[in-house]
């Protein structure tokens, strides 16, 4: 499914160095993995280089930095370890999502690499698409490919039709998942109350995520490609 989301949306069109977002969870791991055995394999042979963004608190359950330092060593990735300033009496999702992606940004840019992959999987997007249809009254789901034109980058998301669950068999298989959150706002917020919701639709209409996916991808707002 990741190949089938390089070539379906030319995730790799005019790419010539590509920068992963590495937060050490399961997904952002599973990503480097996929990419590192894909590329240069029906691909053209394109460098990688992760950026791990550290700090007080982790942004979900995450391996240690010495792991991913690991990790990085073992599959030949060059690795970037940048710091968040996020404090608890500060701390805020939506302005720690904003300082880990400038932070992510400008570590790209700094090697080169204009296009940086997010471990954001099919379920993420189905969550993000219910939280926009709540509080904003938009249908739009995360984007397989957005341009960041505020910062110079563009965003993909190689994972965008894999499911979670499939993710997580292949984190437990490969003895990196992780079930500890770090961060002391996540467990609240609002994307995990849409997901605990999604779970009890799922229990009446078991296909709801894999259909809200497909009907984001046809007819989802493309309001985030515009400038």
């Amino acid at each position: 499914m990741c190949r089938k989301s390089l070539f379906e949306f030319k995730l790799l069109e005019g790419v010539d160095k590509l920068a992963i977002a590495l937060s050490g969870g399961k997904d952002s791991i599973t990503l480097l993995y996929m990419l590192k055995a894909i590329l240069g394999r029906g691909t053209k042979e394109i460098p990688l280089h992760a950026i791990h963004v550290t700090g007080e608190f982790s942004c979900g359950a995450s391996l240690q930095t010495p792991l991913i330092e690991k990790i990085c060593d073992d599959v030949e990735v060059p690795l970037t370890i940048c710091e968040s300033t996020q404090k608890r009496e500060t701390l805020a999702c939506y302005s720690c999502s904003r300082e880990r992606r400038r932070l992510i940004f400008d570590a790209a840019k700094s090697v080169r690499a204009q296009t940086v992959a997010f471990g954001h999987h099919r379920d993420d997007s189905v969550q993000t698409l219910l939280l926009n249809l709540f509080h904003k009254g938009e249908f739009a789901a995360n984007l397989p490919k957005v341009p960041m034109h505020d910062y110079g980058v563009t965003i993909i998301r190689p994972l965008i039709y894999v499911p979670e669950k499939d993710i997580i068999e292949f984190a437990k298989k490969y003895g990196f998942a992780r079930i500890t959150c770090q961060c002391p706002v996540g467990q609240e917020s609002r994307r995990n109350d849409v997901k605990r919701m999604l779970g009890e639709i799922g229990e009446v209409f078991p296909n709801v995520v894999n259909n809200l996916s497909q009907a984001a991808m046809k007819s989802g707002l493309t309001k985030a490609l515009e400038k």
